[in-house]
């Protein structure tokens, strides 16, 4: 009874997407097993099973838990900002500061994005599971862009500009230095290139 009991808590289920989410960073979806998961978890088949009908259910689990940090993480830092700054330009660099910082206080280099394991191995997954990942990515976009729109409004930039692509780098520096990152075994290179992001923000926008 004691175990039915833990296999229906809600820290089992955190605890194997704890290590599913691992074991997938490390390397890759396609090796990483039930098997494994339900020893490293310390229960039983039916114990995975009663939270994951099957490997791909336990991927879109994966999948919503990484969005809402995600989005939680991101929320807290613009929330932050917002509360010491209602300038929309000095918001946002202030946000890409704390998101650096945030980086960049993190004991070890990060170990990758669950959206970018996802995408190289896209095959493996359900509809649902590629529309989820490609969402995420979009959110990204929205933010940023509400953002940039509003800066562009105050503070038109000296030239034109594609405000949707710039809202894109946002994501493609957090990826680009999060493999840059691991590849060189450097967890300065990506909190290195949000603050490089903060630059080039600052010199498209702000007056003379």
């Amino acid at each position: 009874m004691l175990e039915k009991a833990a296999r229906r808590g809600p820290d089992t289920r955190e605890r194997i997407l704890e290590l599913a989410e691992a074991a997938v960073l490390a390397k890759g979806f396609a090796a990483t097993s039930i098997e494994e998961l339900i020893a490293a978890a310390g229960i039983t088949k039916s114990g995975f099973f009663y939270h994951f009908r099957d490997k791909g259910a336990l991927a879109k689990a994966m999948m919503l838990r990484y969005i809402e940090h995600d989005k939680k993480v991101l929320d807290e830092i613009f929330s932050r900002a917002d509360e010491l700054n209602d300038d929309p330009l000095h918001g946002l660099l202030v946000a890409l500061k704390l998101f650096a910082e945030t980086l960049g206080n993190l004991p070890e280099a990060h170990p990758g994005c669950l959206a970018a394991s996802f995408c190289y191995q896209d095959q493996l997954f359900n509809q649902d599971v590629r529309t989820l990942n490609a969402q995420s990515v979009l959110r990204w976009r929205e933010r940023f862009l509400e953002r940039l729109q509003a800066i562009a409004r105050r503070y038109p930039p000296r030239r034109e500009i594609d405000l949707e692509a710039l809202a894109d780098m946002a994501a493609s520096n957090v990826e680009g230095g999060l493999i840059l990152g691991r590849l060189l075994k450097d967890p300065s290179i990506l909190p290195r290139q949000i603050l490089l992001y903060r630059d080039l923000i600052r010199a498209i926008f702000q007056p003379e």
